[in-house]
């Protein structure tokens, strides 16, 4: 539990006490897990600027969110692969965790090349998924960060 207290809830708290509004939090964390799941390893760093200037979301709460989403990144590949592969009505590739990551520890290269229909028919999967789960994660934040907020109120000078 102090991990999670040292690297989620106090950077969160303190940018509540900061002024950050409840709800303007509760998107930013719910856009940075969202880009932070992308089945693209490696451009939910970029992923999430963008978001963040494109909303005017708060940077360390979405890259706070995004570094946490990593372990569900890995964990939500090969399924946004498969639902991919579904949309597309593609061949059902033999993968699992384990060939895709011995894949691409021998060659990230010649990885990326045999993967890459695959890939991007699992970046159009999560495009058709993550905003309406980030959009569900956020609504479902905001009383929290409400409740949390009136609580640990900003003090005044």
């Amino acid at each position: 539990m102090g991990w999670l207290r040292r690297r989620l809830w106090e950077p969160l708290l303190a940018q509540l006490r900061q002024g950050l509004s409840p709800e303007r939090m509760a998107w930013s964390l719910a856009l940075g897990l969202g880009a932070g799941v992308s089945p693209l390893v490696g451009s939910s760093t970029g992923l999430c600027i963008l978001l963040a200037w494109a909303f005017k979301l708060n940077q360390v709460v979405m890259q706070v969110a995004n570094y946490l989403a990593y372990p569900l990144q890995l964990a939500l590949l090969i399924p946004f692969i498969r639902l991919g592969e579904w949309l597309f009505n593609a061949p059902r590739l033999p993968l699992s965790f384990e060939v895709l990551s011995q894949a691409i520890r021998a060659d990230a290269w010649g990885a990326l090349h045999t993967f890459w229909t695959s890939l991007w028919h699992a970046g159009v999967a999560w495009l058709l998924t993550a905003p309406l789960g980030a959009a569900l994660l956020a609504l479902v934040l905001t009383p929290l960060f409400r409740a949390t907020a009136r609580r640990f109120r900003p003090v005044s000078p």
